[in-house]
């Protein structure tokens, strides 16, 4: 018992060596343990209130009257906006992915497990879902619920069952393949017990990276969804939504859709450079 307490501890030891010798990564974390300080604390944090309008002092530039970054077409303030747009990206981000990590993962164990007719129908299902392009898909599934916050999250976690599924099958037919596996099976092991105490634990590691790399295109799908007025709906703020107000006001104004756009670059940037450094670190196959 001592000796599996040692082993499990020397190879976590081994995954955050590798992960914060990758410089990348490292970085990309800190940016995202600052977005989920900034979303948390958005009250406390943000200057102003993120839909308070003020006509009159609209398009002010940075710094004018305790605005950091000036203000929108509307006279809100747009770093608040900012703050307050984190919140909803995180939020949309985190909850979509877990939303459609479990719905997927599930399907991806009833699939890859059992195979058969229940996999051939599971997997035809997926390969219909996955026809449609990602973002189209999110898009048509907005249409059908309806705008707000609630739906975006839905939709895009519906969006992302096919990948989580096709994932977890793939680990699962290859793990139902290990002759321990077989062992249990003839020892009386339950269908549960083999899935949860064998293939399970042995699928978490690629989940956990596919899972971190679909939070980057959840934050982006929603800021599209946004953008294109199916998201979110004003005066909520939402990167998306500056994004799109800022679009107007390119020549008078470039700086609404600049702060807005570098938002959702450093975001999105950030969580797949993370997500390439813990899938390395993951990975027994790289040096230490």
């Amino acid at each position: 018992m001592y000796d599996a307490h040692y082993a499990k501890s020397k190879k976590e030891q081994s995954f955050f060596r590798k992960l914060i010798r990758n410089r990348f990564a490292a970085i990309g974390l800190i940016v995202i343990i600052l977005l989920i300080i900034i979303a948390a604390f958005a009250p406390w944090i943000a200057t102003h209130s993120p839909n308070s309008t003020q006509i009159g002092k609209s398009f002010l530039p940075a710094g004018t009257d305790g605005h950091l970054l000036g203000t929108d077409s509307y006279g809100r303030d747009i770093f608040s906006r900012l703050v307050y747009g984190a919140r909803i990206s995180i939020m949309v981000g985190i909850s979509a992915v877990v939303f459609g990590a479990i719905l997927g993962s599930f399907l991806g164990l009833i699939s890859g497990y059992f195979g058969g007719a229940i996999d051939a129908v599971i997997m035809r299902i997926m390969d219909g879902m996955m026809a449609f392009p990602f973002i189209l898909l999110a898009i048509i599934l907005m249409t059908v619920f309806g705008q707000g916050l609630t739906n975006v999250i839905i939709a895009i976690g519906i969006a992302n069952i096919p990948g989580f599924a096709r994932i977890v099958r793939g680990q699962v037919l290859s793990v139902k393949e290990m002759e321990y596996i077989e062992v249990s099976k003839s020892i009386g092991a339950s269908s549960g017990r083999i899935i949860f105490h064998h293939i399970v634990p042995n699928s978490i590691a690629p989940l956990i990276v596919y899972a971190t790399m679909s939070v980057a295109g959840a934050i982006l799908s929603e800021a599209a969804l946004s953008f294109l007025g199916l998201g979110v709906q004003p005066p909520t703020a939402t990167w998306g939504s500056m994004l799109q107000e800022g679009k107007n006001f390119l020549v008078l104004n470039p700086e609404l859709a600049t702060y807005s756009g570098l938002a959702i670059l450093i975001t999105v940037l950030s969580i797949n450079i993370f997500g390439d450094g813990l899938r390395d670190a993951l990975d027994p196959k790289m040096k230490i």
